[in-house]
């Protein structure tokens, strides 16, 4: 039976909605109904590779920000995932949280509006985001697979390294399986931005809160490249650009390297994550005008996949934004990185082949 609502008035006191659904009719008040439309906007958001350092980081802010009433899916093969569920259940936020250990993440992404997968190994001191493939690639397969079946609606966030290259597996198991939607495939790369922004700010001494600065391309080395052109209110010297694109583009191996072997940028990828994430929420629950940067399918006018700016909506993606106006330098380095990105592509698809 096809659902019915409506309102009825009773003893001029109390408006009771009438549903009429799975061939019953069912009264229930005012209040209650609002309830459970609100329910029916609210989230689920997985988090694939929950116990290790970008997944618990992220765990614990999405735990804390998401919206009142989502549902948080912890996962990961680690036997201590649910206790790291008990550990954030603790925190007093309208958010419901489970953990889920072991083999099959089918729990956890049952059901899921948007999943982010962190999963994988970490880089070390003299490892750069490319010596992560041979163990990456597998586990980013594995999981899109698992997807494929689940939950092939989700929208899916890839931050798992080398991004460049597992997006496009991501991307290639999900055709196979014919469920693939370019508009809800991403690959995280918030943190170059949020990166961007931080260094800009420190350098200019401006509010970070304040900054923007539009980072395209990939999200490894050279295939990183901040538009300091476009940032607005503040000027650079060509020597401060080369110095700040350089930076940004090495930021990784910074923090890889302050760390001495003991872990890669994991609370700022948490940040970074979170942020994407919760954009990706406000656009499925009809926020407008949410903008975010990320490395999606695109038409190719670049590379196959390409980090630019989108507009999202309720269907992940809803515009691809234009990259604006490069200066000389930018342009040169656009035209200087685009192979490397496309062999990094490459490698993703034939991967799955």
């Amino acid at each position: 039976m096809r659902k019915v609502a409506k309102l009825t008035l009773i003893d001029c006191n109390q408006i009771v909605i009438t549903i009429a659904f799975d061939g019953r009719i069912h009264l229930i008040t005012l209040q209650t109904y609002k309830r459970l439309l609100s329910r029916r906007f609210t989230m689920k958001v997985a988090v694939i590779g929950a116990a290790g350092g970008i997944g618990q980081a992220l765990a614990l802010l999405l735990k804390n920000r998401l919206p009142a009433g989502s549902d948080l899916a912890l996962y990961d093969i680690a036997p201590v995932t649910p206790g790291v569920a008990a550990d954030l259940s603790h925190i007093p936020t309208p958010v419901t949280i489970k953990g889920y250990a072991g083999e099959d993440p089918t729990p956890a992404l049952e059901g899921a509006d948007v999943v982010l997968v962190s999963a994988g190994v970490a880089r070390k001191p003299g490892m750069d985001r490319a010596d992560l493939f041979n163990v990456n690639a597998g586990i980013v397969k594995a999981l899109a697979e698992k997807i494929a079946v689940v939950c092939p609606k989700a929208c899916v966030g890839i931050i798992t390294n080398p991004v460049n290259t597992t997006v496009p597996i991501a991307a290639e198991v999900l055709k196979k399986a014919g469920v693939y939607d370019k508009r809800k495939l991403f690959g995280v790369t918030t943190l170059d931005v949020i990166r961007s922004e931080t260094f800009v700010a420190a350098l200019k001494d401006k509010d970070p809160g304040q900054v923007r600065v539009p980072v395209i391309g990939g999200h490894s080395g050279v295939t990183i490249l901040p538009l300091l052109s476009q940032v607005e209110g503040v000027s650079f010297t060509d020597e401060e650009v080369a110095a700040l694109t350089k930076r940004i583009q090495n930021a990784g191996t910074e923090v890889v390297e302050a760390k001495a072997g003991g872990g890669s940028a994991t609370l700022s990828m948490g940040q970074a994550a979170c942020r994407f994430g919760l954009a990706l929420v406000k656009a499925l629950q009809g926020e407008s005008d949410v903008v975010e940067y990320a490395y999606v399918e695109g038409e190719g006018e670049y590379a196959p996949f390409f980090a630019q700016p989108i507009k999202l909506g309720k269907n992940g993606v809803e515009a691809l934004l234009d990259i604006g106006k490069l200066s000389a330098y930018e342009q040169a380095a656009l035209d200087g990185m685009l192979d490397t990105l496309k062999g990094d592509i490459q490698i993703g698809v034939e991967f799955v082949k």
